[in-house]
């Protein structure tokens, strides 16, 4: 999980700064993601064919939704700032509490209510200045938000699949979808991206789609999905790091309170999902 969140942590800075118009990002993005899950998938054997129709349309419609995530995710990141974006869609936690018991028909686990309370006290305090309706950071908290209920209805739906499919074999067919559905944002493109563009993309590619969210789906086999999002907050604090360290984009004051209210919300859920495992394990 914390190798998922690093490799996935990378997108905020990445995505921030590319030379690069976000839905032709995404595009080439899914392609350079599908290409190379395709040869790690045939390397390792791994059958492609999706069983079932019910299975295929889930892929499917779960193939959109990511695609959706990532271009709202990408035009967040744009208009606001490494912090912004990336918080903004960090919300999906707690949106993902209240919708799985829902949507799954499970019971709904009081602590995850306060945690994902705690997650968005701690995005309250990580998102600075004053809001304006006319001001692109507003609009870019918008386009975050929007994400992160895009994700969470995305992650919920891949639970399932993801107990009879490996993970590989999902991303890459959702790689394949958001190929298919942000091709008409080509014929906005120049044409071919920029040769600086070049190394962004190939770190989206390779290290934070094909990697990173391979990890992160593997993941949901060993947690519930609202465990693996509260797990998952500790992305945007490895995001800040990476934006501070290779671009110098320093997060006020009070991003560092709301860091710190995340992590307690992630080391707290991490204690409660290992004493869970010691009990049942017991019996």
């Amino acid at each position: 999980m914390n190798l998922a969140m690093i490799f996935m942590g990378s997108s905020g800075a990445v995505g921030r700064y590319i030379p690069l118009e976000p839905g032709p990002t995404i595009w080439w993005r899914c392609l350079l993601a599908m290409v190379l899950l395709f040869v790690y998938c045939k390397v390792r054997g791994f059958q492609l064919k999706i069983p079932g129709w019910k299975k295929q349309q889930a892929v499917i419609v779960s193939g959109v939704l990511f695609a959706s995530h990532l271009v709202t995710y990408f035009y967040a990141l744009k208009l606001s700032s490494v912090a912004i974006g990336m918080l903004a869609v960090f919300t999906y936690p707690a949106m993902t509490t209240l919708l799985e018991p829902i949507l799954l028909k499970q019971k709904i686990q009081p602590h995850h209510i306060g945690l994902a309370g705690l997650v968005l006290v701690g995005v309250f305090f990580l998102v600075p200045g004053d809001v304006d309706l006319s001001d692109d950071t507003f609009l870019g908290l918008m386009f975050g938000l929007v994400s992160a209920l895009i994700y969470s209805l995305r992650n919920i739906m891949m639970k399932k699949q993801v107990e009879s499919i490996h993970g590989s074999v999902l991303m890459f067919w959702q790689m394949l979808v958001g190929v298919v559905v942000v091709a008409p944002a080509l014929f906005f493109s120049p044409g071919l991206p920029p040769v600086t563009a070049i190394p962004f993309l190939v770190s989206l590619g390779l290290i934070t789609t094909a990697i990173g969210h391979t990890l992160f789906l593997g993941s949901f086999k060993h947690f519930s999905i609202s465990t693996a999002s509260l797990l998952s907050c500790i992305q945007p604090v490895y995001g800040i790091l990476l934006g501070m360290l290779i671009f110098g984009e320093y997060p006020a004051w009070t991003s560092v309170i709301g860091g710190a209210l995340i992590l307690s919300a992630v080391v707290v859920e991490a204690r409660q999902t290992m004493v869970n495992s010691k009990v049942t394990t017991k019996g």
